[in-house]
């Protein structure tokens, strides 16, 4: 079937979307044409706000719409602790789990030598500026448990090394209510390793 240029367009670009495939853009591009005009430019409205509105914090490298983005600037947070994430997706999950009043750091990846993703790319100088400068007792390691993720934080540990701050890393491990033999190798090994005194 064929379709006019500006419904072309419109799958086009949806279909650029991570996970979005070719019939996943065609659906919401109908859904698009189908719903009030009022929703639909609300939604483009979003879209350009936040392209021309959001930008990286200062500080940390979360998103943020001033300089400095809400946890920076909040003076309820401990200033000696900082966790590092790989994204702002990330950091949202552990904020979301209540858990953890710290500070943050996002490097806006991993360290990926198969992908061409060293160090230099991603803000591992700014961490190590940061660490230097502030004072941190404990910094976390918030990397996904990744073959990346592991050899980001390995890296960044040997560049805090010179620092007086202790380097943790997130605990892993068996879930509650999960039957081990049913949980993968790895972690089972992570949560042999990373074991605790009861």
């Amino acid at each position: 079937m064929e379709f006019s240029q500006s419904v072309s367009d419109l799958i086009e670009h949806l279909g650029r979307l991570p996970g979005i495939g070719r019939k996943s853009a065609e659906r919401l591009a109908y859904h698009l044409m189908r719903t009030n005009k009022a929703e639909a430019l609300a939604l483009a409205d979003a879209i350009r706000s936040v392209r021309e509105n959001v930008h990286y914090c200062a500080v940390c490298f979360n998103l943020a719409e001033g300089d400095l983005c809400n946890i920076c600037t909040d003076t309820r947070r401990d200033p000696t602790v900082l966790c590092v994430v790989e994204q702002p997706r990330d950091l949202i999950a552990l904020e979301q789990a209540s858990a953890f009043r710290g500070l943050y750091h996002v490097l806006l990846g991993r360290i990926s030598p198969l992908e061409g993703v060293g160090p230099d790319q991603i803000t591992v100088t700014q961490l190590v500026e940061r660490v230097r400068r502030s004072n941190f007792v404990e910094v976390i390691m918030g990397t996904n448990p990744t073959v990346e993720g592991d050899g980001t934080a390995l890296y960044i540990s040997n560049q805090l090394s010179e620092f007086p701050v202790q380097i943790t890393r997130l605990a892993r491990g068996v879930t509650s209510g999960s039957l081990l033999e049913h949980v993968n190798k790895d972690i089972l090994a992570d949560a042999l390793t990373g074991r605790q005194k009861w």
